[in-house]
């Protein structure tokens, strides 16, 4: 643990032990949603399904990097992972991103993929707005995870119909926010 790290975090009038407990949940939830992704990628197929798989596949392996991203974090500030597995999926700060009863059904896939986002959106602007200006650390770590969130169902959100977004799938670079944080 970086003692002087979670010391100054605490001055600045944080409850470095609720804040740890968002960051774990919010670990928690990255890496469910790898593994829950793995599932869905797996299952775009056909005509529609394969126009989506890329960008599935660049969100399921941003959600990794961003559980590597936290992992420093939270143990920096005396925080831990739970040893078991199955604990650490059911405390997820969002809901399970399940394969649709109907797999083929592409909207219900979109659907489910753009909630996750959207929950993961809701988490780290809390975790912003809990930071800003007191643990300038983590507040950066969150921003950068938060940018890249925002991304994933802005991209999304576009395959519903929900209106042009502007952001644009990126090419050959995943993590261009939260790749300093994984160095």
């Amino acid at each position: 643990m970086a003692k002087v790290a979670r010391e100054m975090v605490e001055k600045s009038g944080i409850n470095v032990d609720e804040l740890l407990e968002l960051l774990i949940k919010n670990a928690a939830a990255e890496l469910t949603t790898y593994y829950y992704y793995t599932i869905l990628r797996a299952n775009l197929i056909g005509l529609e399904g394969e126009g989506i798989k890329e960008i599935a596949e660049a969100a399921r392996i941003e959600d990794r990097n961003h559980f590597e991203a936290l992992i420093p974090r939270i143990y920096e500030l005396g925080g831990k992972l739970p040893d078991d597995m199955r604990v650490f999926h059911d405390m997820s700060a969002c809901s399970p991103a399940n394969l649709p009863a109907n797999p083929t059904d592409i909207k219900a896939m979109l659907t489910v993929l753009v909630n996750a986002e959207r929950c993961a959106v809701r988490g780290y602007t809390h975790i912003c707005n809990l930071t800003a200006g007191k643990d300038h650390r983590t507040y950066a770590l969150a921003l950068a995870i938060l940018n890249e969130e925002i991304e994933h169902e802005s991209w999304f959100s576009e395959f519903l119909g929900e209106g042009p977004s502007g952001h644009f799938m990126r090419r050959g670079q995943n993590s261009p926010f939260v790749s300093p944080f994984m160095q």
